[in-house]
């Protein structure tokens, strides 16, 4: 695999080495040994996956210390941009996103270690996204960041009438109401 650092310390994009033949493909979507020697020591204890349509934008959720979670995503059907943001106080990048497009044909992966927020828009008719996690899902530590934050100025790259969101991703607060939450 081929690992990408983006701008922001920790954040990293994975390339898998995809072997194709007359068949179709293979690719090996995670190996612990490699991804702790180029990546990061992380052991991931849960696997997640969704189906969503065009236009559903999931976050920008995090889980608060001690449950915070470190994540590598992927899309196994479809297209996404997702994005993480900065919650680290004290970072030089404190405030600052990256954002990847992931899809079925780049087989790009995305890790986002603890102490960022994220979300992904659905930019495909359907997606299914997958995502391991190092933490367990802890519902009373829960936290976001509102979407559209202008602040945060994201370009989720659909327009805005046709974002669809939870009940819940529709009242989260803006960046600059958020508590300290992690520090570095």
């Amino acid at each position: 695999m081929d690992v990408i650092r983006t701008e922001i310390e920790g954040l990293a994009i994975i390339e898998p080495k995809i072997f194709k033949d007359q068949r179709g493909y293979f690719f090996e979507s995670f190996s612990e040994r490699e991804f702790c020697e180029k990546v990061a020591p992380v052991k991931f204890v849960q696997d997640n996956e969704s189906k969503s349509s065009y236009g559903v934008l999931r976050g920008l959720h995090f889980q608060k210390p001690p449950y915070a979670q470190a994540k590598l995503v992927r899309v196994v059907k479809g297209k996404v941009l997702d994005v993480a943001v900065d919650l680290r106080k004290g970072s030089p990048t404190y405030g600052k996103y990256a954002a990847v497009e992931l899809s079925e044909d780049n087989h790009r992966q995305f890790f986002i270690p603890r102490g960022f927020a994220h979300g992904f828009c659905v930019l495909s008719e359907e997606v299914v996204f997958q995502y391991k996690c190092d933490n367990y899902y802890a519902p009373q530590s829960e936290g976001a960041v509102m979407w559209n934050d202008p602040d945060l100025a994201i370009d989720w790259r659909i327009p805005a009438e046709d974002v669809i969101l939870s009940e819940k991703d529709s009242r989260h607060p803006l960046f600059k109401d958020l508590e300290d939450v992690f520090s570095i």
